[in-house]
């Protein structure tokens, strides 16, 4: 641990050492502060129990900007996260270097592909299980990034979230493994890690591969994760597997999937177009690492498949977006699964806002 310490302290007096870059850039006030908000309400109906609910899923805030040419923050806080009040983002990212950054605060950490989706970049009203019950981590700690191009950027049909060209990211780091809530008297020998590459091929396909340790209560987990993505001419289609082991067999490991297809079609009168899609997710029995009172870790989430099908209208530009949801899930467990109030077959039909 000892070392863990002083390789951590070093990493980050030596970033705080290094040139800075675009010194001589002059900021704006618009580089200061950028400010964002995403609200997303929701009507559910389940088609079994004939009962339904309206729902404010998301009201989020944030604040981000960059006070040096190296060195940028970002406030996020929910003000609805089904109901209740939660602070997201929290940190400060220094980049001494082109295409190299440190983060430091609370953040998402770097594991996964749909985990990380802010919920204007969701393609479903729900998410994924990979992304809500077995992957869905955010904590306070340190991690580091390096983007390196392996081609230049070029023109082309591709509709990629990122730039053209060829380029590798690799994302690692330490964190406290308390969580979002339990930080001022929380202290540990013991550091949840991961890490992550990812790749984006000529700005349409995405590879991404990643791994990470977690130790809730006294239970050590190893999870590896591994899918790919591509998002070009209107389509976007994706797969991702994740598998989740527990130290001593403690309990029996998980495995989840999830797979999607879209595809976004024009439209000239009302809405901007219409994104057609389809998903497949599944995930074995899930325990989320805390024992009971008797010591043993239990199901929290009863193995299952599931089958969604849905359209959405689009509506604004790039900085104003909006989106109407429209999905139906269908459920599929074992006969011995109690199934959780809300994972049940249901239509849902959500607006999401995003300024």
């Amino acid at each position: 641990m000892r070392r863990n310490f002083l390789g951590m302290t070093a990493a980050i007096l030596f970033t705080a050492v290094l040139p800075q870059p675009s010194m001589g850039q002059k900021l704006t006030a618009a580089d200061y502060l950028t400010f964002n908000g995403t609200v997303r309400a929701k009507y559910e109906y389940k088609t079994e129990d004939d009962e339904g609910r309206f729902e404010v899923r998301n009201c989020r805030l944030s604040a981000s900007g960059r006070i040096l040419p190296a060195v940028a923050y970002k406030a996020e806080i929910d003000l609805s996260d089904e109901g209740e009040i939660k602070m997201r983002d929290a940190y400060v990212e220094l980049s001494p270097l082109d295409g190299l950054d440190l983060t430091v605060g609370q953040m998402r950490v770097p594991f996964t592909i749909d985990a990380h989706r802010s919920p204007h970049r969701q393609y479903f009203a729900n998410r994924s299980f990979i992304a809500k019950q077995v992957a869905n981590i955010r904590d306070v700690g340190v991690m580091a990034g390096y983007t390196f191009r392996l081609s230049e950027d070029k023109d082309g049909p591709g509709e990629s979230p990122s730039a053209a060209g060829t380029s590798v990211t690799l994302e690692g780091g330490f964190f406290n493994g308390s969580g979002l809530t339990d930080q001022k008297d929380y202290w540990t020998k013991s550091y949840n890690y991961s890490l992550k590459a990812s790749a984006m091929i000529d700005g349409q396909m995405g590879v991404v591969v990643s791994c990470m340790h977690m130790r809730p209560a006294m239970t050590g987990i190893m999870m590896w994760n591994g899918g790919a993505y591509w998002h070009a001419h209107g389509w976007h289609v994706e797969a991702e597997y994740l598998h989740k082991e527990y130290s001593g067999g403690a309990f029996k490991a998980v495995n989840a999937v999830d797979a999607f297809v879209a595809k976004r079609l024009p439209m000239r009168k009302v809405f901007d177009g219409v994104s057609l899609l389809g998903r497949y997710d599944y995930m074995d029995d899930h325990s989320d690492g805390t024992p009971d009172d008797s010591g043993r870790l239990t199901v929290n989430d009863p193995r299952r498949h599931r089958i969604t099908a849905g359209a959405t209208l689009h509506l604004g530009g790039k900085s104003l977006k909006t989106d109407i949801r429209l999905n139906y899930e269908k459920y599929f467990y074992g006969s011995d699964a109690t199934p959780n109030v809300s994972e049940r077959d249901k239509i849902v039909v959500e607006l999401m806002c995003r300024f």
